[in-house]
């Protein structure tokens, strides 16, 4: 377990055996990140100055996350993510407006305003789980739904994602063995980036890794170089192909490193040695990935600044979009519970609007509620 899949060292040079992958793929995986980043800087501004509440930045694994989505089909397969996945959704067209309707949980915000910020689902155009902050619930669920799609003689696989710390919840043994034993058409990919919010990996488990964890369920285990878009792209491509071909799950180690805090109301510099940042500054998937880009011919110096220029103007544009957007009226407390409202839960829903609107708290008709 102790070999790393690696294709392109923290210098950008290639030491294996690349993926042959077209142009506008290996673009739209180094896009993401830019786009990642730039959204990441916008949110932490936007959480700084009050206007989202808080906000979960990637900064440092933004590779696993764009690697692993370039290896999936979003007609066929589904995504059970955790919190740290932005990248994914970036890659699959996802656009920034619609992540920022989610940010300040306004009327055209998939959930309505009832989950927390950076909590995104989506079913086009991409099948995305909705994300959770218990951590390990979306592992026995991507089960549930591999099995499902496996029953009714359907093709597609389940990425599901997580840190490291999930991997000492009751959820992750639950789901490795479930799938293991059913052989369910599931890739596990542990984000290992060294940190459960402030525990150190070596306080999370005595095993030489994580990846050697899928020996117990039956499973082969991989580890590759988080750092590595191409690398990640490789092993969860590998392990899409088996699950496809009903050979059954493969859990994947993505080793990286959160060169930021868990959240916006973070402060790593409590318990991360500088030292240990400044290392891993220098294997920054970003940069990892633009060195190779512009030696391959695929992009160049100016080419890759004004991306990173557009990626920033498009952030702060839809964030200012999404803020100017209505909240979700109060009416939408009681909608999406049945698939017809039962009367009585209608009656309840006017009488709600009826309360509030007959004592002048800023409610119209029409239930709009200043939250």
């Amino acid at each position: 377990m102790s070999d790393l899949l690696q294709i392109i060292d923290q210098n950008g040079v290639k030491v294996g055996k690349a993926p042959r992958l077209k142009r506008e793929v290996l673009l739209q995986m180094y896009r993401s990140i830019v786009q990642t980043r730039a959204f990441d800087d916008r949110c932490m501004k936007l959480q700084r100055t009050g206007r989202i509440g808080f906000s979960l930045p990637n900064l440092g694994i933004e590779a696993v996350s764009a690697g692993s989505a370039a290896a999936m089909d979003p007609r066929r397969d589904w995504f059970a993510p955790h919190y740290r996945d932005f990248a994914m959704l970036f890659y699959h067209g996802v656009t920034a407006e619609k992540l920022f309707d989610n940010m300040f949980g306004n009327g055209e915000d998939n959930a309505l305003g009832r989950q927390m910020p950076a909590h995104f689902t989506f079913t086009e155009p991409l099948r995305f789980l909705s994300i959770s902050s218990p951590l390990g619930t979306q592992i026995p669920q991507a089960v549930g739904m591999a099995l499902a799609m496996k029953k009714r003689g359907e093709d597609g696989v389940v990425l599901t994602t997580f840190g490291d710390g999930t991997t000492s919840t009751s959820g992750f043994h639950a789901g490795l063995n479930f799938a293991g034993v059913f052989k369910a058409p599931v890739v596990f990919l542990c984000q290992n980036n060294q940190f459960a919010i402030s525990c150190f990996t070596d306080k999370q488990t005595a095993s030489e890794s994580y990846a050697i964890k899928a020996q117990a369920y039956g499973m082969p285990g991989v580890r590759v170089d988080g750092n590595d878009a191409l690398a990640v792209y490789k092993a969860v491509s590998d392990a899409t192909k088996r699950a496809r071909e009903g050979h059954g799950p493969t859990l994947i180690e993505a080793y990286t490193f959160r060169m930021g805090g868990h959240s916006t109301s973070d402060d790593p510099t409590r318990y991360v040695d500088p030292a240990l940042v400044t290392k891993w500054a220098k294997r920054d998937p970003l940069l990892r990935l633009r060195k190779w880009l512009i030696h391959e011919g695929h992009l160049n110096e100016e080419s890759a600044e004004l991306m990173a220029q557009q990626a920033a103007e498009e952030m702060k544009l839809a964030a200012d979009t999404a803020q100017a957007k209505p909240r979700p009226v109060l009416g939408t407390i009681f909608t999406d519970v049945f698939a017809s409202m039962p009367a009585h839960l209608e009656a309840q829903m006017e009488s709600c609007i009826k309360h509030y609107a007959e004592r002048d708290e800023a409610v119209n008709e029409k239930g709009e509620f200043p939250l």
